[in-house]
């Protein structure tokens, strides 16, 4: 029987959206749920910032009547103005090992790209840079974080098969703690310090660290990581956001601001316990007993031994001069101190050597590789 493409009109549609890749991972030992309610806030066009500049809409295949596949068709207009380029992305991407789906969902979001103008379509990408990017093309036995998308290996068969290519490449890194800070590390954090005259800061407020570098920190990764694929500068309304919805919830001894003489922000380091096993137990709910998983991972004693390296990032000026092992000198010693054993360090770009240099000191292994793929539409 032909596929069936219907688009999401309905809460109810939108709900069997998100719920689809829950079903289609329940068990897997490796993938990793969103949180639901971050998806219905993420999919929301009044309550995500990124509508200002981006359009979109979601579809789901079905075949014999059963659901096989979803897709959402996006466009940001911000990035093609940045990258000058005319992409439609295709993101949140799920299908059944069947051809017939994957070849259905990439032609609709062709099509719908086409009638708006665009001449490539690229994926998988969310909204932004702050979604799940990239296809996993390596590393399918080894637990996802809750910052990226995992998938079955025949995901990237299917896309090679519709005549894609590669686009980008991101690798992804165990980053393992050492016994203490590496004595080269050590040696080129004291000099940067003293030769650049940065201080580190530390809070123990949410509020307080809000109210004096929240915007800092977004300025500060707008700065840092425009030159990086695809990337489209937050918006205020973006800042504001993840200022009132993340910053509450961090561990705020596994944050770390380096600042100058004058007090001015240079360099920020994000990290947090990872979440990974709780949102599996959950489910991705909150309720009934989701949140009660979510609050042991991130404040009970008993953690899990991995922590994910949210962010990173350091002024342009700042950067390959040692200012990472300055952010890490104050880090490593907080993670031997809460009995984590390595860190995630989440999709770096393969090409930014100056984020993987910063590893140059610790045992690593790469162990996972995403792909965003590319082509013209027909």
């Amino acid at each position: 029987m032909a596929v069936t493409i219907k688009k999401v009109t309905t809460g109810r549609d939108l709900k069997r959206f998100i719920r689809f890749n829950y079903e289609m991972y329940k068990g897997n030992p490796y993938s990793v749920p969103d949180l639901y309610a971050d998806m219905l806030r993420t999919f929301n066009r009044k309550k995500n910032p990124a509508f200002d500049f981006c359009e979109a809409d979601y579809f789901l295949a079905y075949k014999e009547g059963k659901l096989v596949g979803r897709v959402a068709a996006i466009i940001n207009r911000r990035a093609n103005e940045t990258w000058q380029k005319h992409d439609v992305r295709f993101g949140w991407i799920d299908f059944t090992d069947d051809p017939e789906v994957s070849e259905a969902l990439i032609r609709t979001v062709e099509q719908w790209g086409r009638e708006r103008g665009m001449t490539h379509i690229q994926g998988p990408m969310g909204f932004t840079d702050m979604d799940a990017e990239g296809m996993l093309i390596e590393g399918f036995d080894q637990l996802g974080t809750m910052a990226t998308i995992y998938n079955y290996p025949y995901y990237p068969r299917h896309m090679e098969r519709l005549g894609f290519r590669k686009d980008a490449d991101w690798v992804e890194y165990k980053i393992y703690i050492p016994d203490g800070i590496p004595e080269k590390h050590q040696r080129i954090s004291d000099l940067i310090r003293r030769k650049y005259n940065l201080n580190i800061r530390k809070y123990t407020s949410s509020k307080k660290i809000a109210a004096d570098y929240g915007q800092a920190i977004f300025e500060l990764v707008n700065e840092a990581y425009k030159p990086l694929y695809g990337y489209s500068e937050l918006t205020q309304r973006q800042i504001d956001q993840y200022i009132k919805m993340y910053l509450p919830i961090l561990d705020l001894r596994m944050l770390t601001l380096i600042t100058d003489a004058e007090d001015r922000l240079v360099a920020v380091g994000i990290s947090m316990p990872s979440l990974a096993q709780a949102l599996q137990k959950s489910r991705g709910r909150l309720l009934p007993f989701g949140w009660f998983y979510l609050l042991k991972a991130l404040f009970f004693k008993r953690r899990a031994k991995m922590l994910d390296l949210l962010l990173v990032a350091v002024k342009p000026e700042y950067q390959n001069k040692g200012v990472n092992a300055l952010l890490f000198s104050d880090l490593i010693p907080v993670y031997q101190k809460l009995g984590f054993e390595y860190a995630e360090s989440n999709p770096e770009l393969e090409m930014n050597d100056k984020v993987q240099a910063q590893w140059d000191y610790f045992r690593t292994e790469q162990h996972k590789r995403r792909r965003a793929f590319v082509k013209e539409i027909d």
